[in-house]
């Protein structure tokens, strides 16, 4: 089961739109209408919600790069089991 959902992940990110998407996504997320949002005073755990608005998005960006390398690394995700000669 998780070796048949890892191919469909790898398979799915070398689609050039999903790089296209998590780019403009990430674009938006650092324009102003997110960054007002997460511009309070407030904390949580005292660390202000900017700073854990950055460094959590920062992260998450990393762990979708780390997830593209794979696909791009990873020949045989290109090629569907069903698809496979002889």
């Amino acid at each position: 089961m998780t070796k048949k959902l890892h191919h469909k992940l790898l398979r799915r990110l070398q689609f050039r739109e999903s790089w296209v998407i998590f780019f403009v996504v990430g674009f938006i997320m650092m324009n102003f209408p997110f960054l007002h949002i997460f511009n309070k005073p407030g904390t949580i755990f005292g660390y202000p919600f900017m700073f854990l608005y950055f460094y959590l998005g920062w992260a998450a960006s990393i762990f979708i790069i780390y997830l593209f390398t794979l696909a791009v690394s990873n020949p045989t995700a290109a090629k569907s089991p069903e698809n496979k000669q002889p």
